[in-house]
């Protein structure tokens, strides 16, 4: 189901990488600084640039324009790599990893690509109670987390006991941008549907590299 990246590619980050980073720096220092005071009003263009970008990721703009870039800003920084930094460690460490996806395929995919990387894979499972009981039994350093599931128990919730109570960093895997936005501070990092084996695996080093 995913496509997997070529052996080839440099550990580091590389100018393509490097540039969206620096991108996202600066537009969260313009509107930042531009929506520093409660109330405050943007420019008609800058408010029709913020408009255009939400509306790329499907976010309702229907709303104050703090509110808009909150959600906006959470799905930018979680998306871009951190300019300058390493895309995989230098010793290309393993991460013992849990997947929770409600899509049966998606499940298998992510499982076989994460095993071939040389990951542990704990799951994988499509309920988040039994994702949550294989926290409790295993050391878990992340989980890839499907922030819609279909059981009583939500990925949100799930995100929020798996950090709470085990401290393990969470990538959100969604098509829901708006629900990923709204609880961004749960995840480091988050892989909008449909995602590539590629970003799936540079996310995955990014928190290698700084475990």
């Amino acid at each position: 189901m995913f496509d997997r990246p070529q052996s080839s590619v440099a550990s580091d980050t590389g100018p393509d990488q490097i540039a969206v980073a620096e991108s996202v720096e600066r537009l969260c220092r313009l509107y930042d600084d531009r929506l520093d005071q409660a109330g405050q009003a943007l420019s008609p263009r800058d408010l029709q640039e913020l408009n255009a970008l939400a509306a790329v990721y499907d976010l309702d703009i229907q709303r104050p324009a703090q509110d808009v870039w909150r959600d906006l800003r959470a799905v930018l920084v979680r998306q871009a790599p951190v300019a300058g930094e390493r895309a995989t460690s230098p010793e290309g460490q393993a991460l013992t990893l849990l997947v929770v996806e409600d899509d049966p395929d998606a499940a298998a995919s992510l499982t076989e690509l994460l095993g071939e990387a040389g990951h542990n894979v704990i799951g994988p499972f499509h309920s988040a109670a039994a994702a949550e009981a294989a926290a409790a039994l295993h050391d878990i350093d992340a989980a890839l987390l499907d922030i819609n599931l279909s059981d009583q128990m939500t990925g949100v919730d799930l995100a929020r006991t798996l950090r709470d109570r085990w401290a393990v960093r969470v990538i959100f895997t969604s098509g829901d941008v708006a629900a990923a936005a709204r609880h961004a501070d749960l995840a480091e990092a988050l892989l909008l549907k449909p995602y590539n084996g590629a970003q799936i695996l540079e996310v995955v080093d990014r928190l290698a590299a700084k475990a």
